[in-house]
């Protein structure tokens, strides 16, 4: 984030301290797309995500006035979102719902929803059918890795490798010390690994790859 940035989002505080309660919806449209994304990493569901990220600037609406300015906006927005997150997991597995993950129906079919994908390099060697679906499938298989991760493992894997945020700032996120937020990603990374070698491995994948 710029100094620009910062004072601009500084400005937008203190008039909403001040009164002039509207300049929250600035604040709103500078992060609805980006909190989004964060959530839908973590829940992998597209109206799950809405609700938490809708819930999440309701609570940054009434506690605004007792922001004290210790941690970025963005870093408190992350911050109550992913608190939301973790309770709304936590209720769907109560419900019996398990990891609520719809890989069948990606965000992005609603015109109105916002895109969400992980990206990875793949040599480019070839736009055939077989090359284009192989790649389908190793980004479904990503996305269904990360989604299996241990809850802590799974936030500071989508808060570096999908939001593409510094350590120093997931672990003012995560609350932990930097050393933490390596190691969880290393550990993140490695798990993700082998469950992608499974994957490779599986009978399932050794017929599809069979079949012409």
């Amino acid at each position: 984030m710029t100094g620009d940035t910062k004072s601009y989002e500084a400005k937008l505080i203190k008039d909403f301290k001040e009164g002039s309660r509207e300049r929250f919806n600035e604040l709103v449209d500078t992060y609805t797309q980006k909190l989004y994304r964060f959530a839908y990493g973590l829940l992998g569901n597209h109206h799950d995500a809405e609700e938490v990220v809708q819930d999440a600037f309701i609570r940054a609406y009434n506690a605004l006035d007792n922001f004290r300015g210790d941690s970025s906006f963005e870093t408190w927005m992350h911050r109550i979102t992913m608190n939301l997150a973790r309770n709304k997991f936590h209720w769907n597995q109560r419900r019996g719902e398990g990891v609520n993950v719809s890989l069948s129906e990606p965000p992005g079919n609603d015109q109105d929803s916002t895109d969400f994908s992980v990206e990875f390099e793949l040599p480019d060697n070839s736009n055939s059918p077989d090359f284009l679906l192989e790649k389908l499938e190793t980004q479904d298989n990503v996305i269904r890795g990360i989604n299996a991760l241990p809850e802590t493992l799974k936030e500071a894997m989508v808060l570096r490798h999908v939001k593409d945020m510094p350590y120093e700032e997931i672990a003012s996120i995560l609350d932990c010390k930097i050393g933490t937020v390596k190691s969880r990603i290393a550990r993140g990374r490695e798990l993700l690994r082998e469950y992608l070698l499974t994957m490779d491995s599986s009978p399932s994948s050794k017929t599809a790859a069979s079949v012409e």
